[in-house]
């Protein structure tokens, strides 16, 4: 009877052992599995806090483009304001140079005829025929110094859904879709520039083959005028 109790009782320390190392093989195993989702957690945390950095310097940087590309937009819309200001100062000087040639031409025709009485055909100088084409109105080739503003800062037309296909429809992808909606926007704004400044660059192409059509008439007309000083000197 002993016997069989001593046996017994070695058998139940013996299952007891086993379900230890089990146990205590179960609680390594948890271990080990604990210690790799904390590096994979961690490495997650860390690439997650990488991407938000990469974000916001993309954020950054497309406010910094905005910023750059209007202020050059603007300032270019500025200088060809500018210069077309200046092209409607040379063209006015041009003006009053054809005005103070009549004049003289009024005077040099008095002077021939009080000088010779009245002028024979064979010796009548040569008189200056302008183009009455060249002295028109300007509403040709007039600079619009002030072109109508397209610049539009609200928000274009959003594509139904969305410009992304969403995925874990969190906060980050929200984010996104908004940026790429200014992005949008900016881009708008932009080629709206960019039209305004094709507009204005081509009245400045028109104004200029007008004064350059000017200048050469008036360097005839001076000409014209310069002989027929010298006749009258003579």
């Amino acid at each position: 009877m002993p016997a069989i109790v001593a046996n017994e009782l070695q058998d139940m320390q013996l299952r007891a052992a086993h379900v230890t190392d089990e146990s205590l093989e179960s609680t390594r195993r948890m271990i080990e599995l604990c210690e790799g989702t904390k590096e994979a957690a961690i490495k997650a945390l860390v690439e997650l806090d990488d991407q938000g950095e990469k974000m916001d310097r993309i954020e950054e940087g497309m406010d910094q483009i905005n910023a750059d590309t209007k202020e050059a937009a603007i300032k270019a819309l500025v200088e060809l304001d500018d210069q077309g200001e200046k092209m409607d100062r040379i063209e006015e000087g041009m003006d009053q140079i054809n005005a103070d040639m009549k004049e003289a031409e009024k005077n040099l025709t008095g002077m021939e005829k009080c000088c010779g009485i009245c002028v024979l055909p064979c010796n009548k100088s040569t008189s200056f025929k302008e183009d009455e084409g060249t002295w028109k109105g300007n509403e040709d080739g007039k600079v619009i110094n002030k072109q109508p503003q397209r610049v539009i800062e609200g928000p274009n037309t959003t594509p139904q859904g969305g410009y992304i296909v969403k995925i874990t429809n969190d906060a980050r992808e929200t984010e996104m879709d908004e940026n790429l909606g200014q992005v949008n926007t900016m881009i708008g704004n932009l080629r709206n520039m960019a039209l305004d400044m094709g507009s204005e660059l081509e009245n400045q192409n028109q104004q200029i083959e007008k004064i350059s059509t000017k200048t050469k008439s008036n360097e005839v007309r001076i000409s014209v005028a310069n002989q027929r000083t010298r006749n009258l000197l003579k």
